[in-house]
């Protein structure tokens, strides 16, 4: 397919993924979603059994098509299905999701990254695939304050085979993930309390 035709395939699902969040931030605001954990796993339940594969789909989309920053789903995980379940689900959802962009980038290669995030993104980091990747890669993976999806894309673009990829991330997810978790619960509890009921 063009390129162009491409490019404009990413923005649109971009643009139709923040419209659809922006929706139901509106909606979570009116059903109270945001500021009451019964509500919201109310909310949840209505999918039924359902509702735990909605929630892992739509955190490995998240990955391959970045629509909101990943520590917010973390966030969503818990408040939705507690501290334990909500830890599995997120860290499945993200683990499929980044082997998913992985082997994309892997099949589509560099040009796949000027089709997905700016230039000034791709530059910073480019450098880290001159030298040592997997170690940069390993260090930023594990700690939760590198771009994760951008570097799952760009980890398809070099040398790195799927067996040292999958390793890494099995392994260094966790970690930030649970930092996520546990971090972002806390705030919003605090929020929570800071707002009328």
């Amino acid at each position: 397919m063009p390129k162009l035709f491409n490019k404009t395939a990413v923005n649109f699902c971009t643009v139709l993924g923040a419209v659809f969040c922006v929706l139901f931030v509106f909606y979570g605001f009116q059903h109270r979603l945001f500021t009451s954990q019964e509500a919201l796993r109310s909310f949840v339940d209505d999918f039924g059994a359902f509702g735990a594969g909605v929630f892992i789909l739509f955190q490995a989309v998240q990955v391959v098509v970045p629509i909101l920053p990943g520590g917010l789903g973390c966030l969503a995980g818990v408040l939705l299905f507690g501290p334990w379940l909500g830890f599995v689900y997120n860290y499945v959802g993200i683990c499929l999701g980044s082997l998913a962009a992985f082997l994309l980038a892997k099949c589509y290669g560099r040009p796949i990254l000027t089709m997905m995030f700016r230039q000034e993104t791709i530059e910073k980091y480019e450098k880290w695939t001159n030298r040592h990747f997997a170690r940069w890669f390993a260090l930023a993976i594990f700690f939760p304050v590198a771009p994760d999806d951008f570097l799952c894309w760009l980890a398809g673009t070099t040398r790195m085979t799927l067996r040292r990829f999958s390793a890494i991330i099995l392994l260094g997810k966790p970690a930030s993930i649970a930092l996520y978790s546990l971090g972002l619960s806390a705030a919003f509890q605090w929020v929570g309390r800071l707002l009328p009921a």
